[in-house]
């Protein structure tokens, strides 16, 4: 009986293995992509991390050096500790953006106007009436 099992055991593995499987193309391209995202982040994440530590550590100074600005510290730490950290497919393939730097900070001032740009070199002033 147990010789009975072990046949049909070794039946059933030989016929999953000599069946016929659909091929997937795509496969080959995932994988590619992927291979080449592992490969960009073995730079690519180092040097992102050693960006941020060192803009963490100057963010702090920064705000030691000023009386504790946060605003100025702010202006350090977002750019370095903001952005990308690591590299996917599809931002390899150009479908996503990379950030190796944070965004800008949002206490930024609006752009003035350009009637409010004060004009450059001499101007005329009026002496006061006598």
């Amino acid at each position: 009986m147990t010789g009975m099992r072990l046949v049909v055991a070794a039946a059933v593995v030989a016929a999953t293995l000599a069946a016929p499987r659909a091929a997937r193309a795509e496969y080959g391209d995932e994988a590619g992509w992927g291979i080449l995202s592992v490969l960009a982040n073995v730079g690519y994440m180092p040097v992102k991390t050693v960006y941020a530590v060192l803009g963490g550590f100057t963010g702090g100074l920064a705000w030691v050096c000023t009386g504790g600005s946060y605003e100025t510290a702010s202006n350090i730490w977002t750019p370095s500790m903001g952005g990308t950290y690591a590299l996917t497919p599809a931002m390899l393939r150009g479908e996503e953006p990379i950030a190796f730097a944070g965004g800008a900070s949002t206490a930024a001032a609006p752009a003035p106007e350009p009637d409010a740009i004060p004009q450059q070199g001499r101007r005329e002033e009026a002496l006061p009436a006598s």
